[in-house]
């Protein structure tokens, strides 16, 4: 099963009102590890910074004009993405933005149905309690201190971490549980391994038997060795 998990900057919170997208940073998750595949791409807003912004993610107008325009990028993006489920952290956010830019380009929309929620899992996870990334980092013990400013692809990737302690940890598929299964009006029971029919052979040589015999003769009449 193949994930994406991704993250977005922009120049404020509103693309009807004219913001845009600066910064995509993703990484691949398949069967919930992550691959080593990423997709990062800085991107010319095509008008300047606000302040409020800056201090956010910190790409200033100088650093972000040589980049190239989303209309470049838009379906090397897709191309990227596919049809695997996005996971996001406030997901209405990034993809009503990733929307915008792809509908003025003519490109196809991303369902909102291919998109999964971080933060509506952990907020009913943990009803009441904070449910920002940093929060949730400091929840799972997760190091997120080079987070000193927002980066897409930095985001992306403790995200990922997250995420994975979000569905029940590291090993989500392995399915532990130490709650016996019941039937309908069965008597709950447990699996139990059965014996072997026919015992493995030892794999100790006679010269390791002996010298086993003869270190546990010096343990005495009452060591636990000589009694099994």
């Amino acid at each position: 099963m193949r994930e994406i998990v991704l993250d977005t900057e922009t120049t404020g919170f509103d693309p009807e009102s004219g913001d845009r997208i600066v910064e995509i940073g993703a990484v691949e998750l398949m069967g919930h590890v992550a691959t080593g595949e990423t997709y990062h791409q800085y991107i010319n807003p095509e008008r300047g910074m606000p302040q409020e912004a800056f201090e956010v993610h910190g790409l200033g107008d100088d650093f972000l004009r040589d980049k190239p325009k989303f209309a470049q990028i838009g379906q090397a993006f897709l191309d990227f993405i596919g049809t695997s489920k996005l996971i996001i952290h406030n997901a209405a956010f990034d993809i009503k933005f990733l929307n915008a830019e792809l509908k003025w380009m003519g490109l196809p929309q991303i369902p909102w149905e291919q998109a999964l929620d971080t933060l509506a899992i952990a907020r009913k996870r943990f009803p009441g309690s904070p449910a920002s990334l940093d929060a949730l980092c400091r929840r799972f013990n997760i190091d997120n201190t080079s987070r000193t400013l927002h980066g897409a692809l930095l985001d992306s990737e403790i995200l990922a971490e997250v995420y994975l302690e979000l569905i029940g940890g590291r090993q989500p598929d392995f399915a532990l549980s130490s709650q016996p299964e019941t039937g309908t009006g069965n008597v709950a029971s447990q699996w139990t391994p059965k014996p072997r029919p026919t015992p493995l052979p030892s794999r100790l040589t006679e010269k390791e038997n002996a010298a086993h015999a003869e270190f546990v003769s010096k343990l005495g009449g009452d060591a636990m060795w000589s009694k099994i």
